[in-house]
């Protein structure tokens, strides 16, 4: 199996001379596995750069696999081209939502108003099929095995275990927010709600072990969390605590934070392996265009 990153930019779009090194597109990650089959993982503006490289090809069947519905994981999704010719056929995979009762379907259809865009859904020309994935219940695309997780984030948000035929697998939290308890020690809901915490991630951990490739979102500085507790995003060190806490052989950071160009990620990421000391996996910081092979 090998991925590619398309969009590692998280929350809004920032193109420009600061961000060229790592970036600007926001998130999307293209996987092909053993079968040879195209998977893709988000939807954010990083997928139309992805989609031309597959100008030209047809008949495309593409599996886009979507971890939430916030903008920036699926503003990308009506402009992925693929979806205006009638010999294509897209698979679009994710929850369904608990609030609205409604599945992935949305994700296209909210975009493709008239008020919001000038395609109308009636124009879309491929075959599109949804597919409403549950929490544990593994699905099959190819040689690959998907089994999705939900993880801590301020909506539905699934993380996804990717394992191919060829032995090689990859874990993508989407955006994630280790979960931390709201109430303090002498509280009489604390314990109560501790268990709970500790089942959950008891459950993630499992899902993530041993994989050849985590995939964190991991947006902000320890001082920088310290203001945005509860906005569902991960700092570099929680990534790196996880990696090590799930036996992780590679990690990578993702979801870079907006207001950050090249030059800040690289000092960051520094520092933060100086803090961190002596680790038993490799880390790196995810860029667009970069492509990783395992095994």
């Amino acid at each position: 199996m090998k991925f590619k990153f398309w969009g590692v930019r998280g929350s809004i779009p920032t193109p420009g001379p600061r961000t060229v090194k790592y970036g600007g597109n926001t998130t999307c990650i293209e996987v092909n596995n053993a079968s040879n089959d195209l998977l893709i993982l988000d939807a954010g503006t990083g997928i139309f750069a992805l989609a031309q490289t597959l100008s030209g090809q047809s008949p495309i069947v593409a599996h886009i696999v979507i971890t939430h519905t916030h903008w920036d994981h699926i503003q990308g999704l009506p402009f992925f081209l693929p979806l205006l010719s009638p010999q294509n056929q897209i698979h679009l995979y994710g929850g369904l939502d608990p609030v609205t009762q409604l599945g992935i379907e949305r994700a296209l259809t909210v975009q493709l108003q008239y008020s919001y865009f000038p395609i109308i859904e009636a124009q879309v020309k491929a075959r599109v099929h949804y597919h409403t994935l549950r929490p544990g219940e593994p699905i099959q695309i190819g040689s690959t095995t998907i089994t999705p997780i939900v993880l801590n984030h301020p909506v539905l948000n699934f993380g996804y275990r990717l394992e191919d035929s060829d032995g090689s697998s990859l874990f993508f939290t989407g955006d994630y927010e280790t979960p931390s308890n709201p109430y303090s020690a002498d509280d009489p809901d604390y314990a109560s709600n501790q268990q709970f915490i500790d089942a959950k991630l008891f459950e993630v951990h499992a899902t993530m072990q041993g994989v050849d490739a985590l995939i964190v979102d991991s947006s902000y500085t320890d001082a920088e969390y310290a203001k945005k507790a509860g906005w569902g995003h991960n700092t570099y060190g929680g990534a790196l605590e996880l990696a090590r806490q799930v036996h992780a052989k590679k990690l990578f950071l993702t979801h870079h934070e907006p207001t950050r160009d090249d030059r800040e990620l690289e000092t960051i990421f520094q520092n933060v392996l100086t803090k961190a000391g002596a680790v038993d996996f490799e880390v790196y910081l995810a860029r667009e265009g970069i492509e990783h092979i395992l095994r």
